[in-house]
């Protein structure tokens, strides 16, 4: 069984490398458990326990299951597995959830009751910015408080101060990206926009925008077409960018580019906070 220190070890690692993961600590157990409390297990978005030990078959399909969810909502959740007495003796049916806690059946000869925290652990959600514009500037600035993984890309001729974001690459072509959840704008404003919007198409994402007009996106959208690149794909692209706040300032636009995000961002999250359990 490994150690805790290792698994924390791990799950350091992979918080660096910007990687999902579940983190699963047994808090309480009653009666005859293999795994007792404190006992801690890392578990990847495909179900592989990667490192430490929660217990056999008995719970692990449970926490398997609240595992995927927990990754899938961004929420922890408890999880107490009980023999299937108790459970009618609290008048709940495996499955179900009641104050925060979801139950499960224990069916093993054991009969011990388990508790275990199912903790997601996220990396940031990643923005990734094309362009080297004051728009462009103003939205990595902006981003960083708000949680995000900024990286900027963009011509190292272009830039004209540092910016404030968290990788910097020369040029458009993007080095390998890890698995957070991601959004893409393009802000090149005149400078490689056709690079810029190629490179953005190509990249996968839940948001993609660009800055600048209807039309200006429309012409590019056919020249783009014309050289190969999938409508599709271009149909994709949010343009112009942001929310209609009537923003004229580079940090008015960046600022309703991020309230538009933060909608995609939050998608399906409050109603998963507010609403009732059990």
């Amino acid at each position: 069984m490994t150690a805790i220190p290792e698994v924390l070890d791990l799950a350091a690692q992979l918080k660096a490398s910007e990687e999902s993961f579940v983190l699963a600590t047994v808090v309480r157990t009653v009666s005859v458990t293999a795994a007792k409390a404190g006992a801690k297990a890392i578990i990847r978005p495909d179900g592989t326990i990667v490192a430490g030990w929660i217990g056999g078959g008995c719970a692990r399909g449970a926490v398997l299951k609240a595992a995927r969810e927990a990754l899938a909502d961004g929420i922890p959740r408890m999880v107490s597995v009980q023999p299937e007495n108790l459970l009618v003796e609290l008048g709940v049916k495996a499955g179900e959830t009641r104050l925060g806690v979801k139950f499960a059946s224990n069916m093993c000869p054991s009969k011990g009751t388990m508790d275990i925290f199912v903790e997601p652990v996220l990396p940031h959600p990643s923005l990734v910015i094309f362009g080297a514009s004051p728009v462009a500037l103003s939205l990595a600035a902006q981003a960083k408080p708000l949680g995000y993984h900024v990286t900027l890309a963009a011509p190292a001729s272009d830039l004209v101060t540092a910016p404030e974001a968290d990788m910097v690459i020369d040029g458009f072509a993007l080095d390998r990206l890890g698995d957070a959840k991601r959004f893409v704008v393009v802000s090149t404003q005149g400078k490689g926009d056709e690079a810029a919007l190629r490179a953005a198409i190509a990249t996968d994402a839940t948001y993609h925008a660009f800055v600048g007009s209807r039309r200006k996106m429309a012409v590019l959208r056919t020249k783009l077409i014309a050289e190969g690149a999938n409508p599709a794909d271009l149909d994709r692209v949010k343009a112009p960018a942001g929310l209609d706040l009537g923003a004229i300032t580079p940090e008015e636009i960046a600022m309703s580019i991020l309230a538009e995000m933060t909608i995609e961002r939050r998608r399906g999250q409050r109603s998963a906070h507010a609403s009732p359990t059990g």
